[in-house]
């Protein structure tokens, strides 16, 4: 059996995803640690000077190769899977990124804090970004059909999966029992909790300038989306 699909750009992607979640979850827990010795803004613009050109490279690396491999199904042309994608894309970023909606402290003008709560999409699950990550990985595996696009997956949902007991950890670790309060009343599955009957979702409490603008960002990324392949195939990688 012949694996001349196997391009040098799956392991590639392979090292990058692994430079990244060394670099990214080490941070992480280095947390702690850094906060007390060159306090919680300057770790913050560290942690960002670290993870956001890797993501950056990552995500222009994963563009660039993405058709790379073998073709295992290609859906493209089937009329209804284009909206799945979009939709399927969309509702990733809703998950993806309830952290934004502290931009403040994101940009560490006001101090960065960890928080602790179960409201809002929290309540759908304690690790949105997880959820989101894998609704993004089979939305972007299911359009692009490829090798590459599967172990590009595989490796960011094991990653994030890692991210669910690491995270788990350190909120164990600072919050102690108010976190397994907080633990037994959510849910790492989605609507897994309120299932139960442990939670009651509340759609007011999306009713959020930060989901407005999550939509906003997912519309603009919709028309940028040509001109951000054109410019990233711009870069030799």
């Amino acid at each position: 059996m012949s694996f001349s699909w196997l391009t040098p750009s799956h392991f590639i992607m392979l090292g990058l995803l692994v430079m990244f979640a060394i670099a990214h979850s080490g941070l992480a827990a280095l947390r702690p640690w850094a906060e007390k010795r060159v306090g919680a803004r300057l770790y913050r613009v560290v942690f960002a000077l670290v993870s956001l050109p890797l993501a950056a490279v990552l995500i222009i690396y994963f563009i660039n190769h993405r058709y790379d491999g073998l073709q295992l199904w290609q859906v493209q042309g089937v009329a209804g899977v284009q909206p799945i994608v979009w939709s399927l894309s969309a509702i990733s970023f809703l998950f993806l990124y309830p952290a934004t909606f502290n931009l403040l402290e994101i940009a560490a003008i006001q101090k960065p804090e960890v928080h602790l709560y179960e409201t809002g999409i929290i309540r759908i699950t304690r690790h949105p970004q997880m959820v989101g990550q894998v609704i993004w990985c089979v939305a972007h595996t299911l359009w692009l059909g490829t090798t590459f696009t599967i172990i590009t997956s595989i490796g960011l949902v094991l990653h994030h999966l890692f991210g669910v007991w690491h995270g788990d950890r350190r909120l164990l670790a600072r919050y102690g029992s108010a976190f397994e309060t907080v633990k037994a009343r959510t849910s790492v599955i989605p609507f897994g909790a309120i299932a139960q009957g442990k939670q009651t979702l509340k759609l007011e409490e999306f009713l959020r300038i930060s989901y407005l603008g999550v939509a906003a960002f997912v519309l603009l990324l919709w028309w940028a989306h040509s001109i951000m392949i054109s410019a990233t195939g711009s870069i030799d990688w």
